[in-house]
């Protein structure tokens, strides 16, 4: 063994160097530190050698050097957790000493819950009595290790390719794991480009087989969609509850739920009839009975930590990945026809105008009446003369419904929220989970009717709240910022519609610009363009309000089987009202901020994955009818091309500017334009025109559309700009919006 003369520094001496040192501490810094002369910093080179092999030390890139078992002074981290507590957890990225498992480190953020499980950060880290600290520099790109996709063969060699229809690239495959070509596959990547291959790690099956598209978006995006056993155990104990004592029972009131057709769960149902006190004349009174899941899942419960870590439920066309098991979610929680069910009972008295006078909450045993799909409550209230259900005279239920949702709806109106008509995909599967079709789904009153009794039910939770200077989760919808007010007002003036920036803009200033439009060519795009002007909705315990719903005070009550802000709402109206068990802890009222900002980003998660998945199925649908001539309005336009979607199916495809001809195209950015500069046709965002299907890849959802052959320039339209190719006029499009119960 190497012994070192006079001049190095011993080993303890070193490691007590490498263990304080305010810096990555490499060979150059140990030898400056200790003043080493250039022969000196020879025999250290042994000596570090000595050390490593001995594992009293380590190596880090970069050369630093860190205590064997310890972690480098700055390296790179995986978050591995996030607690109830809003602590978050890392672990180093790489690992390598044997029979050491890796340590955890608290992460200190700068901005608590901004970090989420999966993430890799660059950090700074210290030891911290007997744990770790890390300091965040940086976030890093996600981790190119692992890639999921489908593999090929060509002139006998495998090739991964991704199923992100924003990854261009391929890969060439060096172990395949007996994966055959076709399959899609989860691998990971070595190398550097362009020497960069594939090695597969897991086999997922067929991308084409019924029921993969939701699969591809689960694996993609690491929804979790398998419930530990301890989970499982627990909810199926839990779920022999009884209901409990000193509940309040409406049994006998005919409470009715209306869902969609195809709902997977039923949280809320709804109840009213006329109000008997001369004090509200002309009023209402109503219940918004909401399934009681704080009674079944209580905090710091494994049921509990799994239903933070998914933070929602996620809805596929061909399955949902539920936020709490099944037992619970479509069974013991779920509002169904027949059964006794606890719920926590929202008691509003409504005005002749359509105002909250009063609401009060209690726990309750409920018996539903009824369970509706929108359609068929639509249709027992339009019909002449009256139809007298199976279940007995539900039209009777129903009229004091409509008629106090049509007081709720002259409230909806004077406070004017933004009106925007938002169509939602609606793809229907056979029992093989093949695709049936894919339409927008049918806007009617019904939906309405639930989304503005939901509405009120969510604004007397946060008022009820607030007024016990309880807790609140609220559900915020901040106005638009002044650079995108910049960015409408320029957009606007391309169709000379004036929007001045000094005023206070309200929803209802988006509302009078549409009505001012009226049924231009132009409505479709510009309503695009108010909606790209608007922020995010989010979840924060600090309250400012609900721009959208122009709403002062929203939290979001009514969905707490597929919703952790709603649960969090509902522990803390147990907590305020006294209302028994399953109230919210003080560490969680404590953390409510960093809950919100994991349960937002979360519910980000979930749309990604359900729009990806269902562009996926609709590029199934077209797949076979490539080659066809469709109509379709653009989306998007870019200095390589544009976007178009199919009209009344959906789904994003390409019309790449190369493909439109051998002249050059301007791409005006402020107007989202591309000129064509000898012809004058001119591509606009919100245009409609017809194309043809080149190309439709349901494993990544991308479609390719080609100019039709033989097109030429159409005439201008309405409000003066030249058109593209062969644009039909259509009026104002069908008046269809978002699902009220996902607002």
């Amino acid at each position: 063994m190497y012994k070192p003369k006079a001049g190095l520094p011993t080993r303890e001496q070193i490691l007590d160097f490498i263990a304080t040192s305010d810096v990555p501490a490499g060979k150059r810094e140990i030898a400056k530190g200790f003043g080493l002369s250039a022969q000196d910093k020879i025999g250290l080179k042994a000596l570090l050698k000595d050390m490593a092999d001995e594992g009293l030390i380590d190596s880090a890139p970069g050369r630093a050097f860190h205590k064997m078992g310890g972690i480098p002074k700055v390296t790179v981290l995986r978050i591995a957790d996030v607690d109830d507590g809003g602590n978050v957890w890392a672990v180093p990225e790489r690992w390598e000493a044997e029979g050491v498992p890796p340590p955890r480190l608290r992460v200190r953020e700068r901005k608590r819950g901004a970090l989420g499980v999966g993430e890799r950060i660059l950090a700074r880290t210290e030891e911290a009595g007997n744990g770790w600290i890390a300091h965040p520099m940086k976030v890093l790109a996600p981790a190119s290790e692992q890639v999921l996709g489908v593999l090929r063969e060509e002139a006998g060699r495998l090739w991964l390719t991704g199923v992100d229809k924003r990854e261009r690239r391929e890969f060439a495959v060096a172990d395949a794991g007996g994966a055959a070509p076709g399959d899609l596959v989860l691998a990971e990547l070595a190398g550097k480009p362009p020497k960069i291959a594939a090695r597969v790690v897991s086999k997922l099956g067929d991308p084409f087989a019924a029921r993969s598209f939701s699969l591809i978006a689960i694996h993609k995006l690491g929804i979790p969609d398998v419930f530990s056993q301890e989970a499982l155990d627990e909810a199926e104990r839990v779920s022999k509850l009884p209901l409990g004592e000193g509940r309040e029972d409406l049994r006998d009131l005919p409470i009715v739920a209306i869902d969609p057709e195809d709902a997977r769960d039923h949280d809320d149902a709804v109840w009213a009839e006329a109000d008997d006190d001369p004090s509200n004349a002309g009023g209402w009174k109503a219940i918004v009975a909401i399934a009681d899941v704080s009674f079944y899942v209580r905090p710091k419960s494994e049921v509990d930590r799994e239903a933070r870590r998914r933070g929602n439920s996620v809805y596929f066309p061909d399955r949902v990945v539920p936020m709490l098991p099944e037992i619970l979610s479509a069974e013991v929680c779920s509002l169904k026809e027949g059964a006794d069910r606890a719920a926590l009972a929202c008691h509003l008295r409504i005005g002749k105008d359509g105002s909250l006078k009063s609401w009060r909450f209690t726990r309750a045993v409920v018996r539903i009446a009824a369970n509706l799909a929108y359609e068929e409550a639509q249709a027992i209230i339009d019909a002449t003369p009256p139809v007298v259900d199976e279940r007995g005279d539900m039209l009777s239920v129903l009229q004091p419904l409509w008629a106090c949702w049509h007081a709720l709806a002259k409230a909806r109106d004077a406070r004017a929220p933004l009106d925007l008509d938002l169509p939602e995909r609606r793809v229907v599967l056979d029992e093989q989970g093949r695709i049936m079709s894919v339409s927008p789904r049918e806007r009617l009153d019904a939906h309405r009717l639930i989304e503005d009794y939901m509405i009120a039910a969510n604004v007397a939770a946060a008022k009820a709240l607030e007024a016990k200077k309880a807790p609140v989760m609220y559900r915020i919808h901040e106005p638009p910022s002044r650079e995108k007010l910049a960015g409408l007002k320029e957009y606007l003036e391309t169709f000379d519609v004036p929007f001045a920036l000094g005023q206070v803009v309200r929803p209802a200033t988006f509302n009078h610009i549409i009505e001012r439009i009226g049924d231009a060519d132009f409505r479709p795009q510009v309503m695009e363009q108010i909606l790209r002007t608007q922020t995010q909705a989010y979840y924060a315990p600090g309250n400012h309000g609900h721009f959208g719903l122009s709403l002062g005070s929203y939290a979001h009550f009514t969905s707490p089987i597929r919703r952790y802000a709603d649960l969090l709402v509902h522990r803390s109206l147990v907590s305020a009202y006294g209302l028994g068990e399953g109230g919210l802890p003080a560490d969680d009222a404590a953390n409510m901020e960093s809950v919100g900002e994991i349960i937002s980003r979360l519910e980000r998660r979930a749309m990604e994955a359900e729009r990806d998945t269902t562009d996926r199925y609709v590029a199934a649908f077209l797949s076979e009818r490539i080659g066809q001539v469709m109509d379709v309005r653009i989306t998007g336009v870019t200095n390589f091309g544009f976007f178009a979607t199919v009209e009344g199916i959906g789904g994003d495809g390409l019309m790449p500017v190369r493909d439109l001809g051998g002249e050059y195209f301007r791409f005006d950015e402020g107007a989202r334009t591309l000129t064509g500069e000898h012809s004058g046709d001119v591509f606009a965002q919100g245009q409609t025109l017809e194309l043809r299907l080149a190309e439709a890849n349901p494993v990544s959802g991308a479609l390719r559309f080609e100019m039709p052959e033989g097109k030429g320039a159409a005439q201008p339209p309405r409000g003066g700009r030249k058109p593209v190719r062969e644009i039909k006029r259509r009026g104002r499009p069908a008046n269809i919006r978002h699902q009220g119960k996902r607002r």
